[in-house]
């Protein structure tokens, strides 16, 4: 009887157990990309035409001799962050991109697209300006450390970064294996090799959704001379920008391009 017992409680788990992770791989997608809803602002846009899709890119500040791109956070909207952001680097033409599927940004989002569109806004400004910075936040992150490694960029700041997604997320869900179950893993980590900006590593101290471990994996990958690093103390992942002290460091760091 015991045996029974234990071999339908084996049974069980073992269901339980693939029936969750089967969850976990077809809904991927849901659980690391939060779309932004589609906010009407006044400030000038471009649109890159992608492979069917239509990718909106904010111009914030036109017409500056040098540059930031910015590639926010998940759940982030760029249309919402747009004021603060142009009122912060007024000396810079700033282009906040809508992923895909994000904003007023058609199409569904995907590393593969979202880099791919990175570089491709990369290369339509670059010509316009003398020096281009990155900035990320977040899920961002990833994203611009992809841009720097595979363009030049006068500087790289990165906010709230990570080691990779597959990493975050093993650490999440111990019980699976990440590495094969995901699609997206935007591997920052690996980018290191290839970046040679100056480079900003921005942290909160109570952040809670990038365990701290996370971000120290990426900062033992750079160079010690190329890393510059900030800890916002008593703010948590979502509510950094909240701090009068994030732009003043920010400012700081990227000066005058």
């Amino acid at each position: 009887m015991l045996k029974r017992l234990l071999k339908i409680a084996s049974i069980t788990l073992l269901v339980g157990y693939v029936a969750i992770g089967a969850l976990l791989y077809l809904f991927q997608e849901k659980l690391l990309y939060h779309p932004t809803p589609n906010v009407a602002i006044a400030y000038p846009k471009m649109v890159l035409n992608r492979e069917g899709a239509k990718v909106v890119v904010y111009v914030l500040n036109p017409n500056k001799p040098n540059a930031i791109l910015y590639f926010g956070g998940n759940a982030e909207s760029m249309a919402k962050s747009a004021d603060y952001i142009a009122k912060q680097f007024p000396e810079f033409t700033c282009y906040l991109m809508d992923y895909r599927g994000f904003g007023q940004s058609t199409g569904t989002p995907s590393q593969k697209a979202i880099e791919s569109d990175a570089l491709a806004l990369y290369d339509a400004v670059a010509p316009k300006h003398q020096r281009i910075s990155i900035g990320g936040r977040s899920l961002g992150t990833g994203v611009a450390a992809f841009v720097a490694a595979h363009r030049e960029v006068s500087k790289l700041a990165l906010i709230t970064p990570y080691d990779s997604i597959a990493s975050v997320a093993q650490e999440r869900y111990p019980i699976y294996p990440a590495s094969l179950l995901l699609k997206d893993r935007y591997d920052t980590l690996a980018c290191v090799c290839n970046i040679k900006a100056k480079t900003f590593i921005v942290m909160a101290q109570k952040d809670k959704v990038i365990p701290r471990w996370h971000t120290q994996q990426l900062i033992e990958a750079f160079p010690k001379g190329q890393l510059k690093i900030a800890i916002i103390k008593n703010r948590g992942h979502i509510d950094i920008s909240d701090d009068a002290r994030y732009y003043k460091i920010m400012q700081d760091f990227i000066g005058k391009g």
